[in-house]
């Protein structure tokens, strides 16, 4: 199989309460990962503003915007400039009262590809997000984009081997988790460790039982109450579809990444290990059931 190389770009960003500042910081990013070779560039999710939904708060709808709208505007310029594709993460107002946590894809031309709005939507403390979103209508999807297809989930979804595993029959090889995701401090001594690994280990795990590229797009820093809050805890990764890691960044500061990965390797990896070809799907009717009482 002939090698097709493509350079996948990570931006692990601090973010502020300025939306402007936290544009400009996420375009360094996506600039310094084109200078670096990236071609296909991930922000993490609601790049624009602090991560609101610490707390319930009508005032925060005020951040939502149409998609397409101003955002997708100016990333697909910076796309077209760069010849890059971008996966940026949004608040979408659809309509008065109703809201999606959206990302958008800008192909390498500035052209909008399309959207996904986040299926799964949290309701934890500290991640009141079912206050906020409504959860996602257009399925699960993926987009063909100059330099492979992406497959798009965020941040709750990764940890639904459902969702990954549609996203794959679609034909996405890399797998993109625009993220948002950290610990309460005050149990990070007891659970913190474990929590990482969860995490970490679930998303490897989607690219061995599908064959595909992961990549996971967190921030950094602490953000709301000094004495409690959510500490991110960055560690953006790329793992390839054996699911070995193959960059990560660090745990409390902004970073850039940029892989090469090869999807020449994919369809190795799928034929060595037919995980695809082996499906039962004659015999699971049941996964649409919420639970099986008999």
């Amino acid at each position: 199989m002939a090698a097709q190389q493509v350079h996948l770009g990570v931006v692990q960003l601090q973010l502020t309460a300025e939306a402007a500042e936290n544009d400009r910081r996420a375009e360094a990013g996506i600039r310094e990962a084109a200078a670096r070779g990236a071609q296909i560039i991930c922000l993490p999710e609601l790049f624009r503003s602090l991560y609101f939904c610490q707390r319930e708060d009508h005032d925060h709808f005020q951040l939502a915007e149409r998609v397409p709208g101003p955002s997708t505007e100016r990333f697909g310029q910076l796309a077209r400039e760069l010849g890059v594709v971008l996966i940026v993460s949004l608040f979408e107002k659809r309509a008065e009262g109703l809201y999606h946590n959206t990302a958008a894809v800008l192909d390498a031309d500035g052209s909008y590809l399309g959207k996904y709005r986040k299926m799964h939507i949290p309701d934890d403390p500290l991640f009141y997000e079912k206050f906020y979103f409504t959860p996602g209508d257009l399925g699960f999807k993926v987009f063909p984009s100059r330099f492979g297809r992406l497959g798009v989930l965020i941040c709750w979804d990764q940890w639904y081997p459902e969702g990954a595993r549609l996203t794959a029959l679609r034909g996405a090889d890399i797998l993109f988790y625009p993220t948002a995701i950290g610990w309460h401090p005050s149990e990070k001594a007891e659970h913190g460790k474990a929590q990482h690994q969860s995490w970490e280990l679930i998303q490897r795990s989607h690219g061995v039982a599908n064959g595909c590229y992961v990549v996971s797009v967190n921030r950094t820093g602490h953000e709301g109450d000094p004495e409690g809050g959510i500490e991110f805890w960055g560690q953006s990764f790329v793992s390839d579809p054996q699911g070995t890691i193959l960059a990560l960044a660090p745990v409390d500061a902004p970073a850039v990444l940029v892989v090469p990965i090869d999807l020449g390797k994919l369809d190795v990896q799928r034929t060595h290990w037919p995980f695809l070809r082996d499906r039962r799907i004659d015999a699971y009717g049941d996964i649409t059931r919420r639970f099986i009482d008999e």
